[in-house]
């Protein structure tokens, strides 16, 4: 019979009258009952609120943000950035409070439709290097004690604002929720968004920016997040993340879109000829170099010093230009410049 099992009356009394009798030995039925249930080890000084599967499915939204938030940085730091998750955990609100740095910065900001706020807790390290970047400096910042000042905050405070909208999206594969940005503090101290004994979900970040590694912390409070634990199942999680080849085409449109505002040189070869240092140094104005390519011969265009088409040379509005005519086939590659 197990734990959760229901006795009729009739086996109630049955059970009375064997104990009453001496027939059935109370620690008999306790040790029966012991050995049939499961038991599982539990920390009263670390409650936990989310199951294992639950857990990941909070990872992999994180790391969907980590995706795109990144991609965004590169393009307004004009440098290596790479994100991700580091960690997903459940602790005290008073833990995290004691763990976080003095001076720092703390973004908190509203979840739309509870009376939940959360804390996006940035390195000091990391939102000096942004400024630095962003101010035309390299990625290597000067290690500061100082608390941030009100116009480096303006300087990084639209990249806070696009963090908090990808996380937005970002949380759409499980619930839509909405994160705004309502304030920012240096002390954690005047920020209390919980009581010491709530539960919050922290989720780490590792931020590398050139050849450096920064910290980066999102916390939710869980009493916000209640409605979407709840509605959360193994058929919704399936469901609702997107798939690797989803996130992929994604990740190729934005690539896509980066590189179409990269510049590459493109130079169109007239021709080639050799000469003599005599006959060079003997050059003088006016006199004609003779090409090895013929005049209704086809140029070669290299992109990136790279042999990519055939071109045939003119004029447009006075300028001299090229008309490309086809790709170049690969024996007609003379070696790339």
């Amino acid at each position: 019979m197990g734990m959760g099992d229901v006795l009729s009356q009739q086996e109630i009394d049955n059970l009375l009258s064997g104990m009453s009798a001496g027939t059935i030995q109370v620690e008999d039925v306790l040790n029966q009952q012991l050995g049939q249930r499961e038991v599982a080890t539990y920390d009263f000084r670390r409650p936990s609120r989310l199951s294992k599967n639950q857990i990941r499915t909070f990872q992999n939204v994180h790391e969907s943000l980590a995706e795109s938030f990144g991609y965004y940085l590169v393009q307004r730091l004009q440098t290596i950035v790479s994100i991700s998750v580091s960690s997903v955990d459940q602790l005290f609100y008073s833990e995290f409070i004691l763990s976080v740095s003095t001076p720092s910065c703390l973004y908190v900001f509203d979840i739309e439709g509870t009376d939940g706020s959360g804390i996006l807790e940035v390195s000091p390290q990391l939102a000096f290097t942004m400024v630095e970047r962003l101010l035309g400096g390299g990625t290597d910042a000067t290690k500061k004690t100082r608390a941030i000042s009100s116009i480096e905050q303006a300087v990084i405070k639209g990249i806070i604002e696009r963090l908090f909208s990808d996380l937005t999206a970002a949380w759409r594969s499980i619930g839509d929720m909405h994160f705004v940005f309502s304030r920012f503090e240096s002390e954690a101290d005047f920020v209390q968004i919980a009581p010491g004994s709530e539960i919050v979900l922290v989720t780490s970040f590792d931020v590398n920016i050139g050849t450096n590694s920064y910290l980066m912390n999102l916390c939710f409070p869980t009493f916000a997040l209640e409605d979407i634990i709840a509605g959360l199942s193994r058929r919704q999680l399936t469901a609702g993340l997107k798939s690797l080849q989803e996130r992929s085409h994604e990740n190729e449109s934005i690539v896509r879109r980066q590189i179409a505002t990269s510049s590459l040189p493109v130079v169109a070869e007239l021709g080639h000829t050799s000469l003599s240092v005599r006959d060079v140094m003997d050059l003088q104005e006016g006199d004609i170099i003779k090409l090895d390519t013929k005049i209704d011969q086809e140029l070669q265009l290299s992109i990136g010093g790279k042999r990519k088409l055939a071109v045939r040379p003119g004029t447009v509005d006075g300028k001299k230009a090229v008309r490309v005519m086809r790709e170049l086939r690969s024996d007609e590659i003379l070696g790339d410049s």
